[in-house]
């Protein structure tokens, strides 16, 4: 047994990349939504160009996602250190080359580090953030996206022509109860909060446990 204060990158002789693997983080359920995401893009994504995943969390749908579509550079996002950091050990370790190094962006900011994109993701971040990074989420697509590219969004929703599932009704109580400015959105308020910065929703599907898939397109 080493000491605590040796070298990690030296305890063990094998890839350099060990020395990444604590600064990982890992999300269960990136596994289990990650395919029915990738194929929903699928239909959606440019042939070639940048896509812009914002609040990539732990970066395991970056990493898998860019290896999916390897004519595509994708580029994580997140405003949180830490989760820059995960993203960045999975890339060092794992990622493929069109995996971009992840680059600190706040959707509520007015502005980001980001001047253009064919494409943007969105992933699990509306219910467990201020209403605010919806805000920006929308302005921002508005200000880097070109005409006609796509915005998708994942996650659960409330919907109005839809039962709300009993599970995700005690979600948006949990949720709320940890922080007031969290839960899950209405639909119909989403997707006019949308039309307000010039995208319009092109499609809409069901996807497993209870989550939607939204393609909105920029006008």
């Amino acid at each position: 047994m080493s000491d605590a204060g040796s070298d990690p990158s030296n305890e063990r002789g094998h890839d350099p990349a060990d020395r990444w693997i604590d600064r990982r983080r890992h999300a269960p359920a990136t596994e289990r939504n990650r395919g029915p995401i990738g194929d929903r893009l699928a239909d959606i994504l440019p042939a070639k160009g940048v896509v812009l995943e914002i609040a990539s969390g732990s970066g395991e749908h970056a990493l898998y996602l860019a290896r999916r579509f390897p004519a595509l550079d994708w580029l994580p996002s997140d405003p949180d250190p830490d989760s820059i950091g995960s993203i960045a050990a999975w890339r060092e370790a794992e990622g493929p080359p069109n995996l971009r190094a992840p680059v600190s962006l706040d959707a509520s900011a007015p502005d980001w580090p980001v001047d253009r994109a064919e494409a943007m993701l969105c992933v699990n971040m509306i219910h467990i953030s201020p209403l605010a990074a919806t805000e920006g989420l929308f302005a921002g697509a508005a200000r880097v996206l070109p005409p006609g590219a796509p915005l998708a969004i994942y996650g659960p929703f409330l919907a109005g022509d839809i039962e709300t599932a009993p599970s995700n009704l005690q979600f948006d109580q949990s949720l709320r109860a940890r922080d007031p400015r969290w839960g899950l959105r209405d639909l119909a308020d989403v997707v006019d909060l949308a039309g307000r910065h010039g995208l319009e929703l092109a499609a809409r599907h069901a996807m497993p446990a209870n989550n939607l898939f939204l393609h909105f397109r920029r006008i």
